[in-house]
């Protein structure tokens, strides 16, 4: 059994993450800003005021954590970058450090030419600060995270939504995971299960990987 702290787990998202880590035998914190609204959590799940921007919280719940997932959403661009930094540099002042599970955004895997899907031309602009935002955190844990171990997972860069359970995906490295139609498909629930396998069964430290069916 493990000891994860999911910030955001009030999400659609960290709610499925918490909800399938809590479902196998692990015991999970619920970190979210706003803790009377999770009556839909699992009982038995620990919810506390948290927040992965912030140094206080992260000293708080790490010292017991073997993992901190971040699942956390918004819509300012420098979310994600943010709590990349306060996560690394307030564990690498820790005697004890988690690993960092960072769910990462779609747009930052490759197309077959080589370069970010958000860079491409027809990339939707209302996602774009979003996707920019969640590729800065990527290259910050790249290039800065010595020492501290993290993961970033980065879903189908389109068709990610909730949907079944069934257990089953594949997993590939930075660029999409496709089937026999050319199709990238994942749902919340699924993700969930890439999520807590990799928190059981490590095979992707100090690096992005993605997945889909």
């Amino acid at each position: 059994m493990s000891n994860i702290v999911v910030f955001g787990a009030g999400g659609t998202a960290g709610s499925r993450i918490t909800t399938e880590a809590f479902n196998r035998g692990h015991r999970v914190t619920a970190a979210v800003r706003r803790p009377e609204a999770t009556s839909y959590l699992p009982a038995g799940v620990q919810v506390v005021t948290g927040d992965a921007t912030s140094e206080r919280s992260v000293r708080e719940l790490a010292p017991e954590a073997d993992a901190l997932v971040v699942a956390i959403g918004g819509d300012q661009r420098g979310l994600w970058l943010n709590a990349a930094r306060t996560l690394v540099g307030t564990l690498r002042d820790m005697p004890a450090t988690p690993r960092i599970i960072h769910l990462g955004g779609g747009a930052t895997l490759l197309t077959p030419k080589g370069t970010r899907i958000l860079d491409e031309p027809d990339f939707p602009e209302e996602y774009r600060d979003s996707a920019i935002g969640q590729a800065e955190a990527l290259d910050f844990y790249r290039s800065s995270a010595d020492g501290v171990s993290w993961t970033y997972v980065s879903p189908p860069p389109l068709e990610f939504h909730p949907g079944e359970r069934t257990g089953r995906y594949r997993t590939g490295d930075d660029h999409p995971v496709t089937d026999h139609e050319g199709r990238s498909v994942l749902s919340y629930q699924d993700m969930a299960v890439v999520i807590v396998d990799e928190i059981e069964n490590p095979r992707h430290e100090n690096t992005r990987f993605t997945a889909a069916y």
